[in-house]
Order: C-alpha cells, then structure tokens, then sequence
C-alpha cells in the first residue's frame, strides 16, 4: 500500500498550488531576483571598445571563454558588471571542500555543527573575493593587451577589477537570498539561467541553416531526437541508487522492548554530480584559451599541443573521457561520500549492514559498492559529456551544447520541481491539522452545556 505522503503527492493538483500563499510568494521573489540578474548582464563595464570586444570573444568561443560565456549568460561576451558570473565562488566552494577532506583542522570544523559550517562558509567568501580579484585583473590586463579599452592604464584596471568583484558579490548575495527566501538552490538557478538564455537564439540560428540548405532537414530532426533522448536518459540516471540495507537492533526503553527496524542507505549512480566534467572542461581547455588570448600567434609546442588537443581531435577526446572518470572517482570518495565517515555514523547510531561487522569491515564494504557504482556512473558521465561533442562535429551545430550544460539545466529543474513538492506537501499538511483541530473543537462544543464539575475537596 502507498504511504501516507505518497497519496498526498498523488492528490497534487493545480487547486492546491492556487492555495499555496507562501509558495507562490517565494516563487515571485526568486523570478524577481533572476531578472535583476539578467538585467546586469546588459550593463557593460565602463571603458571598453564595444566592436574591437565582439570580434575577439567571436574568436574566443573556440576555448573556454566559450563555456564560462554560456555560465555567466552571455555576460562575458558583453563585457557586463556580471561578467566573471558566479563561477569565482563555486571553484572557492570546490577548493573549500576539497581542503576540509585533507586539512584536519577543516576537517574538524565539519564535525562542529551549524557553528562549524559558519565558519567554513566564511572562508568560501574569502575565497571568492580573492579569486574575482585574480580573474578581474587578469581580464583587465587581456583587454589592455587586445587594445579592447578606451582609455587604458591604471584607472581602467581599477574600474574593471571594482566592478567585477562587486558584481561577482552581489551575484552570490542574490543566490543566498534565493535560496533563503525563494524556491531552488539559488546558485544553481543563477547558472541555469545563463544557460537557458542562450538556447531561443541558438535553436534559432540553428533551424536558420536547415532554412538556408546547410543542414538537411533529416539531420535537424536527428538532432532533436537525440537531445530528448539525452535528457530523459539524465533523468533516470541522476534518479538511480543503490540501496544498502541497514539493520538496527531491538533495543529496550524503560519497560518497553522495541523490535530492530530496517532502512537503506541510498547511494547514487552518480554521486559527485557535473563536478567532474567541469574540472575536465577547464583544464582541457586551458590550452586554446592561452593561445587565444596571446593572440593567436601560438608557435612551437604550444602550436603542437593546440593539432592534437584541440576540441574535437581525438585526443581530446579520449582525455576528457579519461579525466571525467577520474574526477568522478576523486571527488566521490574525498567529498560526496567519504565511507570512513558514513561506517563511523552508522556505529555511533548502532545500525550495521546485515553480515558485515561494523567498523573497518563496512568501511570496505561502502567502498567496494561505491567503487563498483561509480563504473556505471563515471561511464554515464563520459557518454554524456561526449555524445554533444560528436554531434557539433557531425551535424554542424552552431551553438554550445554541451554536456555539462545538458546536466546542470537538468538537475537543476529536478531540484526545483521537487522542492515546489514538498511545499506544497507541507502546505496540505498543515491544511489537514487546522481541519482536525477545527472538527475537534465542534466536538468539544462551544454552544452547548458544560460538563458538570467534580466537587472539590475541602
């Protein structure tokens, strides 16, 4: 039989989204805020040659002014206050983590509750100012250098190093805000929207070339096919697990003997979510970016490195696929799930997995399942980053799709829909308690006589 929650999720309906006051608030406030977020994108940085910037981030897209174009939304194509994104503090919240699994005191700081991911959030922010003030500069100087500034010298660096990092900070106030007071993750619906900006205008440009005659129109219906076949693969996918039985044990309270219960311990096919592709897009595409922004003009080893490593040489290919797989082995057992800390769990709060001793023995068990998991899973992120790749080599398409965009637009969507879920869970249960507190007071009667008092003793 379904539970109790699951009929409530079943009677989900339009009516009750109507009734959801709170929900539909939070929703226009996070609306609100994105707005405000693609507006800065059309404000430009004070002191740039508009025309000389358009011809060399044309250039540029080849490398990975590219991909951090399609995360800020266009904003570094345009040169605007949001051009550096969100993406100073997400590298700071992945270095963070990384150091809390190797540092002991960072480590210890996890450990210590609310007050320790307090003090662990605050050095993320540290973190982001210092490399917004690295990537500010060195925007500044690449703009100097490609004679994009009007008026270059020091006063214009310090223009563009002020207006990025401040924009970069009010980007990450806006997603705290969101995530406190709207709905969704709201650095996740920051980059979702970026990305989401981009495809009206490349879907359009894209159906333009079938119009013109340089794509067939059998490969247009492919390509189509084939995107919503990625995205319902995503989907199922990121919703796998591998469930691990947890027995407890009966325990005794009081007089009272209650039996041991069961539970699972959910791993995912993929536990460390787009990190992976990420750090293998930016390392990747380190090369081509240099020789782009060093004019093109790249000769010697790195003009060798630039014939066999460029985008969609096979090379690349097969490290990019070689590094995802490593990065999801490395991120997965340094932060999403550390077995040593999930068996230490498990011993404190006396569960145990059924014939496997608590202690060192699960520790391995946890990382012989994850090891074993994260083969469909690493595989599953390979293929997915890829297959985008051969279809712009195959089929020409003239826009950035890409498979790190493909998963963070469908997680992201994910995420959301089920947070509007358990809202609107929420809000049906605390309709049904006033209901019943609401018949119980008919019961008790407010109208009627009053039971009769027992007398008290003298």
């Amino acid at each position: 039989m379904a539970s109790a929650a699951e009929q409530m999720a079943a009677n989900l309906s339009w009516g009750a989204f109507g009734k959801a006051t709170e929900l539909k608030q939070r929703i226009w406030f996070t609306l609100g805020l994105l707005i405000i977020y693609r507006i800065g994108t059309y404000i430009p940085v004070p002191g740039i040659d508009g025309v000389a910037l358009q011809n060399f981030m044309e250039q540029a897209q080849s490398g990975i002014g590219g991909m951090l174009s399609m995360f800020t939304g266009g904003a570094l194509g345009r040169m605007g206050v949001f051009a550096l994104g969100i993406m100073p503090y997400i590298s700071a919240s992945i270095i963070v983590q990384l150091l809390a699994s190797m540092v002991p005191q960072l480590e210890q700081l996890k450990k210590e509750g609310e007050q320790g991911r307090k003090k662990i959030n605050q050095y993320t922010r540290y973190g982001t100012v210092l490399l917004a003030l690295f990537q500010a500069y060195g925007l500044a100087v690449s703009l100097e250098a490609g004679d994009l500034a009007t008026n270059p010298g020091l006063f214009f660096q310090a223009s563009v190093v002020i207006t990025l990092v401040g924009g970069t900070m009010f980007l990450m106030w806006l997603g705290e805000q969101i995530t406190a007071r709207g709905i969704g993750n709201g650095i996740s619906l920051i980059i979702f929207v970026g990305i989401v900006a981009h495809i009206p205008e490349s879907v359009a440009q894209f159906l333009s070339q079938g119009r013109s005659g340089a794509v067939s129109a059998p490969a247009i219906v492919l390509v189509l096919a084939i995107v919503i076949a990625l995205v319902a693969f995503v989907v199922f996918m990121e919703r796998a697990l591998r469930k691990i039985r947890i027995q407890y044990p009966r325990r005794q309270v009081g007089m009272k003997v209650y039996e041991g219960q069961s539970s699972h311990l959910p791993v995912k096919v993929n536990p460390s979510g787009v990190i992976p592709a990420i750090f293998a897009s930016s390392l990747l595409l380190l090369p081509t970016t240099v020789a782009t922004f060093s004019g093109n003009q790249a000769a010697g080893w790195m003009g060798t490195l630039l014939a066999y490593f460029g985008p969609g040489q096979p090379l690349y290919l097969i490290f990019y696929a070689l590094m995802i797989v490593f990065f999801a082995y490395f991120y997965t057992h340094n932060v999403s799930f550390k077995s040593e800390d999930v068996a230490d769990n498990l011993k404190n709060q006396g569960g145990f997995i059924p014939g496997i001793r608590p202690g060192k023995r699960t520790e391995d068990y946890l990382r012989y399942v994850v090891d074993r998991v994260l083969v469909i899973g690493s595989a599953y992120l390979a293929a997915v980053c890829l297959l985008p790749e051969f279809i712009r080599m195959e089929f020409s398409v003239p826009f950035y799709l890409g498979g790190t965009s493909v998963l963070i637009v469908v997680s992201v969507v994910m995420d959301t829909i089920n947070q509007v879920q358990s809202h609107l869970l929420a809000h049906q249960y605390e309709s049904l308690i006033e209901k019943s507190q609401l018949r119980g007071r008919r019961k008790g009667g407010t109208g009627g006589p009053r039971p009769k008092r027992a007398p008290a003793r003298r």
